[in-house]
Formats: C-alpha cells, sequence, structure tokens
C-alpha cells in the first residue's frame, strides 16, 4: 500500500448497476482507496424505468451530480466499463480538471472527431444479430418510438458476458440486471466530446483478453481509434473482470494509479 490515497470512482455498463463491483470494491479499499460506485439512472436500485430516461446525459445524471460535489482540489481515478465508457466520457468533457486519469475497462471509447455514436456504430457493423442471442431490443413506448431498450437474455449472459464466471456470478447478473439503452437516437445527432475537454484527460485502456462480446480486436481497433496514455491487457477474463478476476483487476488499476494519480 503506497502513501497516497486515490478515489476510485466505478461506473458500470448496460443493464448492470452498482451491484456488479461488490468484489472489487473491498479490494481496493483494503489498499487503503477510497472507492465510489453507484447507479446510473434506471439502473441497479434507480427508481427510473429506462423509459423516462431519453439521452445519454440523462442516463449519465447520477455520476455528474456526484462529480459536481467533488473539490477542485481533488482528482479521481474515473473506471468506466463497457456501455460505461461513454459516462464518463461525459464526465471528462464536462469535468476534465476533477479526472486524474479515466480508464476504459473493456468499454466503448469515443472520440472527439466524429459524431458521439461512432464506436458503438462501427460495433454494430461487425456484429452479427445472432452475436446478441436472446437479448431483447423494444421500441420505448410503441412501435414509432426510435429510442431503443436493450436486455440481455440469459443466453447471451452466459455465453458472451459471464463464460467464465462462477454458475453463482451469472445467477447474480440474470437476477439483477434492469433494461437498458445504447441511445443510440441521442448519440447519432450530437458531438457531446471535444478534444480541449475531454481530449485534455489522460486514458489508459484495459484489455479484456477473453471477452466474448467486446472483442479483443474491436478495443484494440478503438484504442487505435484514438490513441491512449497506457494500455494493459488482463489475462483469462471474460466481458466481466470485476466478476471472474476481481484480484488481478485490481492489481491493474493500482499499477495505474500509482502512474498517473
Amino acid at each position: 500500500m503506497g502513501d497516497q490515497q486515490n478515489h476510485f470512482v466505478l461506473v458500470h455498463g448496460a443493464c448492470h448497476g452498482a451491484w456488479c463491483w461488490f468484489k472489487l470494491k473491498p479490494l481496493l479499499e483494503a489498499a487503503g482507496h477510497r472507492v465510489s460506485a453507484f447507479d446510473l439512472s434506471a439502473s441497479g436500485t434507480d427508481t427510473k424505468v429506462i423509459q423516462h430516461v431519453a439521452t445519454l446525459t440523462d442516463y449519465t445524471k447520477p455520476l455528474l451530480e456526484f462529480m459536481a460535489t467533488i473539490p477542485r482540489e481533488e482528482k479521481v481515478v474515473l473506471v468506466g466499463h463497457s456501455l460505461g465508457g461513454m459516462n464518463i466520457s461525459l464526465a471528462m468533457e464536462k469535468f476534465p480538471e476533477k479526472v486524474a486519469v479515466a480508464v476504459f475497462l473493456t468499454a466503448f471509447m469515443p472520440d472527439s472527431e466524429h459524431t458521439s455514436s461512432y464506436v458503438i456504430d462501427q460495433f454494430n457493423q461487425i456484429t452479427p444479430e445472432e452475436a446478441w442471442m436472446d437479448t431483447k431490443f423494444l421500441p420505448y413506448n410503441d412501435e414509432t418510438d426510435p429510442k431503443i431498450s436493450m436486455f440481455f437474455g440469459p443466453r447471451c449472459l452466459s455465453t458472451m458476458l459471464y463464460q467464465l464466471c462462477s454458475d453463482q456470478d451469472l445467477e447474480l447478473g440474470k437476477t439483477l440486471i434492469r433494461p437498458s439503452s445504447l441511445f443510440l437516437k441521442d448519440l447519432k445527432s450530437t458531438k457531446q466530446f471535444t478534444k480541449q475537454m475531454f481530449g485534455s484527460v489522460k486514458r489508459v485502456y484495459i484489455i479484456c483478453n477473453e471477452d466474448a462480446i467486446i472483442k479483443p480486436g474491436f478495443q484494440r481497433w478503438m484504442i487505435d481509434n484514438n490513441p491512449v496514455d497506457d494500455v494493459k491487457e488482463l489475462k483469462h477474463v471474460d466481458h466481466m473482470p470485476m466478476l471472474c478476476d476481481p484480484k488481478q483487476l485490481s492489481v491493474c488499476l493500482l499499477d495505474i494509479a500509482a502512474e498517473f494519480a
């Protein structure tokens, strides 16, 4: 344990909640650091439903409100998992001076050159429809509503996201996930990330080498598309490294904090 206490802010991915960090959080705290993990809008125990969350900003509101409370002299280690990469990118854009380093954990990582939906659009182009298996994509309210919700099916969870996790972790995921969205209608119409703000924050990408949904090749494509300050790689982990190997992930995050925070 080093002398400096860092503040890790952990941001979950689509359909998940703060609960998914339950193994990692005590490991970082045992190393002497402060850890904040919370539910985004319509996630975990948040009382909203996804049909009332129209934009990425709406979805990110709990994180943005939290970042607003952080004193100006404090800088956090901001960690976004999966779709959570989009949420931390919005926080980087609005509060760049409060982020020591942003960590993209097998996460969507946008750039400041294209529309905000660009990396997700590229992902959708190379991902065959059958890869989603029993995941449900449904209009928010009626067939004419362009806003689309998503909800991972049990086969998709077990095969594409949790394939290296324990049966207990998979069952936890099946029980606690909630409908979410990729917010493509909102993201396609906006350019929310600028070089001056989002682009000024140091970034590290953590590759998960057996991720079956955001595959390592696409993770590396995002890094090539928007180069980062450092790249780490976790071995023998699926899309949920905080569940299948929290110790390896904690060591990696502590190394990143020691170097950049």
